[in-house]
């Protein structure tokens, strides 16, 4: 177990940067999420670094918006020094706005278990209860589906441990910093980007070509 936790911190090392650590930019617009997104349905959910989720669901159709945040925690207004470096009970997390006549909520949990490892507590190289699995309900027939969903792969047999996905109750999403918004978009050189997120992203897209936007 030490050897493949010391494989995994010297991936990162030699990535440079990984999730949490980043130098923080300045004049970022803010993304607008109130008027021009009031008709789409939302949806949440935390699969590891928030840069990485936000690429891939942005990625599928009838998905018009995505935001970085933070969710599943007790603290108020956390700032990101606070969930990346595990000082709060939050998960990075993200706001998915979504056309429900292009993409329903189930076919949203399948890219979510269809794009990480949901048997570990975060996605390498990130580890911790911030980047733990969760599928946020907001309505007892969301509850159902993401119910049904985590016993239909837990009884799969594609995985061998067991399935550590929480199912929770939304309570309060709390909107990321302006930097972190499109991370992937405007970072594209970034070495974590480069190292970890575009191939997590490719990997998804290989896997599941029929969910992928064509723009």
């Amino acid at each position: 177990m030490k050897f493949v936790l010391y494989i995994m911190f010297s991936l990162s090392m030699i990535l440079g940067e990984a999730c949490e650590q980043t130098a923080q930019e300045e004049g970022i617009k803010e993304k607008n999420t109130t008027q021009e997104l009031s008709s789409y349905s939302k949806a949440y959910f935390a699969s590891g670094c928030f840069w990485c989720v936000e690429a891939i669901y942005e990625s599928v159709t009838g998905v018009e918006e995505v935001i970085s945040g933070y969710a599943g925690g007790e603290q108020k207004n956390p700032t990101y020094d606070q969930v990346a470096g595990g000082r709060t009970t939050h998960a990075e997390a993200v706001e998915v706005y979504y056309d429900p006549d292009k993409v329903s909520f189930a076919t949203l949990i399948d890219v979510f278990y269809g794009s990480q490892d949901p048997t570990t507590v975060g996605q390498s190289p990130d580890f911790g209860p911030q980047y733990r699995s969760i599928i946020f309900y907001s309505t007892p027939e969301e509850k159902e589906i993401a119910e049904m969903k985590k016993k239909a792969i837990s009884e799969s047999g594609i995985y061998k441990k067991p399935i550590v996905t929480e199912i929770k109750e939304l309570e309060k999403f709390y909107k990321a910093e302006a930097y972190h918004q499109d991370f992937e978009a405007r970072n594209p050189n970034q070495r974590y980007i480069v190292g970890v997120s575009k191939p997590r992203l490719e990997k998804f897209k290989k896997r599941f070509p029929g969910l992928v936007s064509g723009h």
